[in-house]
């Protein structure tokens, strides 16, 4: 094929580390399609990969998980995918940062009309997660309420949305007055901003002492033990990430005291199966077409500018989703 312009990550650390670079990219093998990106998702799982926390990227390497484009060649054996079809994908293989890449075809999901390429790039990673964790994970009922950390983030958004949707009351936490708007505008019935307000404190007095039925808690170490705190009696913690850091051990005999359990899923068990990927997809962009979630993209930078992205994310000053434009 020839050669393409990349993010390359030659060693862990800062932002910095993050460095465009000319790449050569391979003709699609047997069950294989070359992508030329139009747009490309951002996330948590990026920096933890660039910093170092999570070492799954052999280095030197182009790291990302997800983005949309059009596929330009296909492979010996690909049946269901031909040239000039959009698609999306979250991939077990990074190499998302990237304006070409070769994709294996079961990752690949065809993308409906109704989504557009940026909406795509933003859903295959923040919305799949958003479906398995409310669906999945822990189903949603109507009438259980829960809450939600980091309610004006990208994944936060998809999920006061979502489970406003199935009958849930939701408690979100956030970091400004503005985010705090945000939240309200998603659906959010109470809303507390964690730096002004003691967050346990505040569900304690919303529930009058109850709790709740189930944490969403993205950030880890400087939320977990109060998120523990906060649950009912049976109610479960789902820890999906770790934006403020991993969680420090503690002693499972804690979790007796309300019968509580947690869940620390990961996305790609969930996506393992064609079958489990098309169906999680679908349920995903259903949700988009008929309202249910909206895709906020709250920030939009070229490729080149992928350490920018990786700050403004890290700093937690970001609304909404995070995108590359190749």
């Amino acid at each position: 094929m020839g050669g393409t312009q990349a993010i390359v990550l030659r060693e862990t650390g800062g932002p910095e580390q993050l460095r465009l670079e000319r790449v050569t990219v391979p003709d699609p093998g047997a069950g294989q399609l070359l992508i030329r990106h139009t747009a490309i998702g951002v996330n948590y799982h990026d920096t933890y990969v660039r910093s170092g926390l999570y070492q799954t990227l052999k280095l030197p390497g182009i790291p990302g998980l997800e983005a949309a484009g059009i596929v330009e060649q296909i492979g010996s054996g690909v049946t269901g995918f031909r040239p000039g079809d959009r698609i999306g994908y979250v991939a077990g293989e990074y190499g998302a940062y990237a304006q070409r890449r070769v994709l294996p075809v079961e990752r690949a999901i065809r993308l409906p009309p109704a989504v557009s390429d940026e909406q795509a790039a933003s859903l295959c990673v923040k919305g799949l997660t958003a479906c398995v964790l409310l669906t999945r994970v822990h189903a949603v009922r109507a009438g259980e309420t829960m809450l939600i950390h980091a309610g004006a983030g990208g994944v936060g958004q998809l999920l006061v949305r979502w489970a406003r949707a199935l009958g849930a009351t939701v408690i979100t936490t956030v970091g400004s007055a503005q985010k705090a708007a945000i939240a309200r505008e998603c659906g959010a019935q109470h809303v507390i901003e964690y730096r002004e307000q003691n967050f346990v404190d505040e569900v304690r007095r919303i529930t009058a002492g109850r709790g709740v039925d189930v944490v969403y808690d993205g950030v880890g170490h400087d939320t977990f033990s109060g998120s523990l705190d906060v649950l009912a009696i049976l109610g479960t913690l789902v820890n999906f990430g770790q934006a403020s850091g991993a969680v420090l051990p503690f002693s499972i005999s804690r979790l007796s005291a309300r019968s509580n359990g947690i869940v620390r899923p990961m996305l790609f068990h969930y996506l393992r199966e064609r079958d489990a990927l098309d169906a999680i997809a679908a349920q995903t962009f259903a949700a988009v077409a008929d309202g249910t979630i909206q895709v906020e993209i709250g920030l939009r930078l070229p490729l080149a500018r992928a350490a920018e992205a990786h700050r403004a994310l890290e700093s937690r000053e970001t609304t909404g989703s995070v995108i590359l434009v190749p």
